[in-house]
């Protein structure tokens, strides 16, 4: 086991580990429990009732967070013609073709997230080993590959993540950060339940929502009751 530092373990005190929190209040305590000097991320963890290696089972989607991330969001458009300046005009920091792609090939990764219109996924497609495993390849199923630019630049610039299950059944995503205070990540909690409470697969058997666990970057877990999200789908 790895030695925590004093602080952990007094953060750690005000956190009960073995009780399940109505997910307001365990955000409250979450936020509570923060002790660094800066502003931490706050992150989630739920484990579902799924199984990924089944192409029946796998869970993955898009939000837009009410409160967005509390971060600016750097976002790279591959497009050609009118697109580039409809792509400018909806506030994308960098936007471009054969350019950016070599920029790229080089060793350059400066933004956030990447969107691309079809005709330039042929282009794309050729650094997609340098993207894919940075989590900033285009996708046409998270909305990142489409004409509608403007739309896709918005929504990103507004807070919208993607999600998937992971191998183990568990989905990780951020929350915002301890200033946003308690309500405005209760807000985006709820945005993100809801969309994977809907995206629900039909062959998912027992328990869908196994366990939710909510922390600050360097704090202490706390675990969230799934009973108290369940009217969430209703």
């Amino acid at each position: 086991m790895p030695k925590r530092g004093k602080k952990y373990l007094e953060s750690r005190k005000k956190v009960v580990n073995k009780t399940r929190h109505h997910f307001a209040e365990a955000v409250e305590r979450a936020i509570d429990s923060s002790y660094t000097k800066f502003d931490e991320s706050i992150d989630i963890a739920i484990r579902l009732g799924v199984d990924p290696r089944h192409a029946d089972q796998m869970v993955r989607g898009t939000v837009v967070l009410p409160n967005g991330l509390g971060k600016k969001i750097k976002v790279l458009v591959f497009a050609k013609g009118e697109k580039e300046q409809e792509a400018l005009d909806a506030g994308a920091d960098f936007v471009g073709s054969d350019d950016l792609i070599e920029k790229i090939k080089g060793g350059w990764f400066n933004f956030d997230k990447a969107v691309a219109t079809p005709d330039m996924m042929g282009s794309v497609g050729k650094i997609g080993r340098l993207l894919g495993p940075r989590g900033l390849m285009p996708n046409a199923k998270t909305g990142t590959v489409t004409f509608d630019v403007a739309r896709a630049v918005d929504e990103l610039k507004a807070g919208k993540i993607d999600f998937r299950v992971e191998k183990a059944g568990i989905i990780h995503a951020p929350m915002g950060r301890v200033s946003f205070g308690a309500e405005k990540i209760v807000q985006n909690l709820v945005a993100l339940l809801e969309t994977i409470i809907r995206l629900k697969p039909a062959s998912s058997k027992g328990a869908y929502l196994r366990d939710i666990v909510i922390s600050t970057t360097m704090g202490p877990g706390v675990k969230i009751d799934t009973a108290s999200v369940k009217d969430l789908s209703k």
